[in-house]
């Protein structure tokens, strides 16, 4: 790969030359590199299910982007050589992360971290033999990270499930064991 200055030439041109060499331009810099091929391996199942990931972040992405008000929130967190479509792509792509769950007391403390925005949290109680207890939705606390749930009946030898949702919908499940 070459990273080519100030030539007249490579900067109206754009593409594969004689199946060998392809230019292309990014952020604003023209490079030359050697013209790839595809594989002749099959594909590994951890890569079909990245490519299956792909095509549904893709096309979340180009609906959401039909929004003006979500696509201004994806544009302003885009960097250079990104835009609106990358940065919903990426957050599709992407599930939320539980960091922690603790109790004070009855309130259910949910410590949920995502690159983008945690559109809700979700706190299921159920009893020892699973049955749903209570269910309902946690708030969101002023530190922006921490949702905070205030249970009526926390049961002993039940379990308390938590289910994290991002503004494409992707969700994260956690279960924690009650004493």
């Amino acid at each position: 790969m070459a990273i080519i200055k100030n030539h007249i030439l490579f900067e109206h041109v754009k593409g594969t030359l004689g199946n060998q060499f392809t230019i292309y331009e990014r952020n604003g810099q023209i490079i030359i590199a050697k013209k790839r091929g595809p594989s002749k391996n099959k594909p590994t199942t951890k890569q079909l299910e990245a490519r299956y990931k792909m095509q549904v972040a893709a096309a979340y992405a180009k609906v959401i982007i039909q929004d003006p008000e979500i696509k201004a929130y994806y544009k302003s967190l885009a960097g250079p050589g990104q835009n609106a479509y990358n940065m919903a792509v990426k957050d599709a792509y992407n599930s939320p992360e539980v960091q922690n769950i603790r109790f004070e007391e009855e309130t259910i403390v949910v410590t949920v971290k995502d690159e983008f925005r945690v559109a809700s949290v979700e706190v299921w109680i159920l009893d020892a033999e699973g049955a749903q207890v209570e269910r309902g939705n946690a708030i969101l606390g002023r530190n922006g990270v921490d949702w905070y749930y205030k249970a009526d009946l926390l049961p002993p030898g039940g379990k308390v499930k938590i289910v994290v949702f991002d503004l494409p919908g992707n969700e994260t499940i956690r279960d924690v064991r009650l004493e």
